[in-house]
């Protein structure tokens, strides 16, 4: 990601968002909550290269700073919560997403930032329904909202979207991180076991009003 156009277009992609040019400086172009109108994703040009401000917080501000040399204190905004990113090429494309999320959720008290909360609730070698995940980010209508959130998974390392599975306990066909074939990969690797892209719910499936009562421990 290098460019103005790519870190807009991917802010957009949140819910309830839009872009604004607030100041006379059409080189500042931002991207802002709807209902709140808070902006968590700042574009200007500086030096050369398409700089983004985004918020953070403080038990990850240093560790992106110290992690790349293109995420530096930001320019022009509180330097204790919100970083600079400089679009120079040398951070991956994910990890700049990751942190484009980040600002998002911090500014918003979005369903996904719940949805992805739930998730990492669900223990190793259990599985959870969109349904069930919905019910523990507190809305079990949202199940839909479910898969649209894990598709879009920025840290698959720590929010599990593999252990989320369909009502008849099915693998997700197209399973955002490698296919079906992938998911049933590590739910085995847990000690999951996996039928012909099944899984047996009432062998595995977690129990979510025990975790959610239990503030996701057993």
């Amino acid at each position: 990601m290098k460019t103005r156009e790519e870190a807009l277009s991917y802010g957009l992609s949140f819910p309830d968002t839009y872009q604004d040019a607030p100041f006379r400086d059409a080189n500042w172009q931002l991207v802002r909550v709807k209902r709140s109108k808070k902006a968590f994703l700042w574009t200007y040009e500086k030096d050369g290269y398409i700089n983004i401000n985004l918020k953070v917080d403080a038990e990850w501000r240093d560790f992106w700073r110290k992690t790349y040399n293109a995420v530096v204190p930001a320019y022009h905004q509180n330097k204790e919560h919100w970083n600079t990113i400089i679009l120079d090429g040398s951070i991956p494309d994910d990890v700049i997403k990751r942190m484009i999320a980040e600002s998002y959720d911090i500014i918003t008290d979005s369903p996904t930032k719940r949805i992805y909360e739930a998730v990492k609730k669900i223990p190793k070698g259990q599985v959870a329904t969109y349904a069930d995940v919905a019910e523990m980010a507190g809305d079990r209508k949202m199940a839909r909202a479910v898969g649209n959130a894990l598709h879009k998974n920025p840290n698959p390392s720590t929010i599990p979207c593999h252990r989320v599975v369909n009502s008849k306990g099915e693998l997700a066909s197209e399973y955002a991180f490698g296919g079906a074939w992938k998911q049933a990969q590590i739910l085995e690797s847990e000690g999951v076991e996996v039928t012909e892209g099944k899984v047996k719910l009432e062998k595995y499936r977690i129990d979510s009003v025990r975790i959610n009562n239990n503030d996701g421990r057993l």
